[in-house]
């Protein structure tokens, strides 16, 4: 299977829900289910539907981020340096409005647009890869075509 590629900290985000998941919402969800059995008649039991609802979803997100962390690929961003690549924080500036952007390109699953991380498959992140300060860059978003230049590429 491929890699996933991921930053220290996006690898510590999903360590953690896994914990929290594990030692906190799996037994809680397991209380709720018993105390639900206790009510009696399980057919119309919406407390016990509704726990074995959570429960699922639980036991499914668990599965998923033990995935992910078994194909995770950690990258320390501050051993690299040099034109924009995984781990770079990107500062660019829209040519038509001069409005200045950052961003740093992260992994899929620790992609977060209002925490200013972008993830490295989105069209603006493919179109910033390799380039250099200086750079202009066309990015065709959902929006339009965008022209970016990139201002500063750094590796904290």
């Amino acid at each position: 299977m491929e890699k996933i590629p991921m930053t220290r900290a996006g690898f510590a985000a999903l360590e953690a829900e896994l914990k929290v998941l594990k030692s906190e919402e799996r037994p809680a969800v397991i209380q709720a289910i018993a105390e639900a059995r206790e009510l009696g008649d399980l057919k119309e039991n919406a407390e016990y539907h509704s726990a074995r609802e959570k429960q699922g979803f639980i036991e499914g997100r668990i599965k998923e981020i033990e995935s992910i962390i078994g194909l995770a690929e950690v990258i320390d961003p501050t051993s690299l340096s040099g034109s924009v690549k995984f781990g770079a924080t990107v500062t660019v500036v829209d040519e038509d409005t001069d409005e200045e952007k950052t961003w740093q390109i992260v992994g899929e699953y620790e992609a977060n647009i209002e925490k200013g991380q972008l993830n490295i498959k989105s069209p603006i992140a493919r179109a910033l890869i390799g380039k250099e300060e200086g750079d202009s860059v066309e990015v065709r978003t959902p929006g339009g075509v965008r022209s970016y230049e990139v201002l500063t590429v750094a590796y904290v």
